[in-house]
């Protein structure tokens, strides 16, 4: 072993080669760089700084942007063949990036093929199928026709295909579940009661209402402390007087088996042509629009305000101005708005025991349903 760290002469030979060979590659590199134009060195030079930048930048892993590109591809197509190989990117890249900007510089605007049909068109095609159920593509066609819309009959079916609007023999039995009950709840009424303690008395308060459960209108009949029999009649008649020629659109009345709902609540009903459904006893959910928005009530309104007597309560009814219409309104599920119809104190003369009760056990029934639904 060599002392004193001094290299052993094989060491110092191979030094010597790889430094002579350093040298020779540097000279070969020298003279061919002599031989090159000044243009092609100016456009490596360009090249290479704009490599530089892009590996400056901030990113981990630097990309190419739309103006990097167009930009390399551009130069490096003036570089000798042998530059082009030791670029930051690949030859199969750079010839992609040209390709792409041929791509968008000769696209030519007109395609060949049929024009797409106007929108305006497919809505109109598609107005005429929902409209008459018994019209094909042909009949469609024709009255297309006769507007001054030229439309072939395969392209109305294509329309209508992507609609999902089936053809005309299927289109006439095609009624949705959605549809079904939205035509079922535009003729029924739920009617019920919901109750109120004073602040003061203690006294109990109990509010009649009436929802028409298509559009979720309800109508606040009256507000007693004495619920009976003829009460609630005479409320019903006020009922059929306020919905007047609207009335007859209403096939079902929804009720649960309350004493206060006496023969004589039926009968008026009943003259009018419309049918009392009773629910099953303790079986608050087969009235669910009326529960619901018992809940609302409780939850938006009474729980959050004293009230004193039972004329301040009739008044906090109507002191909310009403922007109702005469066709009756759309409103949400959750929607609470008084009816047309001015709730008035009504304090009966003979008022019976057992139709309090009955309304107190029906009431109670529901408060501790929507209290467990509260809970809930």
């Amino acid at each position: 072993m060599a002392m004193g760290g001094a290299l052993p002469p094989g060491n110092d030979l191979g030094v010597s080669l790889r430094l002579l060979y350093l040298i020779f590659s540097r000279l070969l590199d020298w003279f061919a760089l002599l031989a090159r134009s000044s243009a092609s060195k100016d456009v490596e030079l360009l090249v290479l700084r704009h490599e530089v930048a892009v590996l400056r930048r901030a990113n981990p892993k630097p990309r190419f942007d739309w103006a990097d590109r167009a930009y390399l591809a551009a130069l490096v197509r003036q570089l000798p063949r042998q530059l082009r190989r030791h670029r930051l990117i690949t030859p199969d890249t750079m010839l992609r990036w040209h390709r792409r900007l041929l791509t968008k510089k000769w696209t030519y605007p007109n395609h060949t093929g049929r024009p797409p049909i106007d929108q305006a068109i497919a809505t109109l095609i598609e107005q005429l199928a929902l409209e008459n159920a018994s019209w094909g593509y042909q009949r469609i066609q024709g009255e297309l026709l006769k507007l001054g819309h030229h439309v072939g009959a395969s392209t109305i079916r294509r329309v209508l295909r992507r609609r999902k609007i089936p053809p005309a023999p299927q289109r006439q039995t095609d009624t949705t579940w959605r549809q079904f009950l939205r035509t079922q709840a535009s003729t029924m009424l739920a009617v019920d009661f919901f109750h109120v303690d004073c602040a003061v008395t203690l006294r109990r308060l109990y509010v009649f209402f009436a929802m028409e459960v298509g559009s979720r209108y309800v109508h606040i009949l009256g507000v007693t402390s004495h619920p009976d029999g003829p009460w609630t009649t005479q409320q019903a008649r006020n009922l059929m007087a306020d919905l007047g020629d609207r009335a007859s659109k209403f096939t079902f009345l929804v009720r649960d088996r309350a004493g206060q709902f006496s023969a004589s609540f039926d009968a008026v009903l009943a003259d009018t042509g419309i049918a009392v459904v009773k629910i099953p006893p303790r079986s608050p959910r087969a009235n669910a629009y009326a529960e619901r928005f018992v809940l609302t009530v409780r939850s938006e309104i009474t729980d959050r305000m004293l009230i004193f007597g039972q004329r301040i309560y009739g008044l906090s009814w109507t002191s909310t101005p009403s922007t109702t219409t005469d066709a009756g309104p759309t409103v949400d599920n959750n929607c609470t708005r008084h009816g047309p119809t001015t709730p008035s104190p009504v304090l009966p003369t003979n008022g019976s025991s057992a139709d309090n009760s009955s309304a107190a056990s029906s009431t109670n029934t529901s408060g501790r349903h929507r209290d467990a639904a509260q809970r809930r």
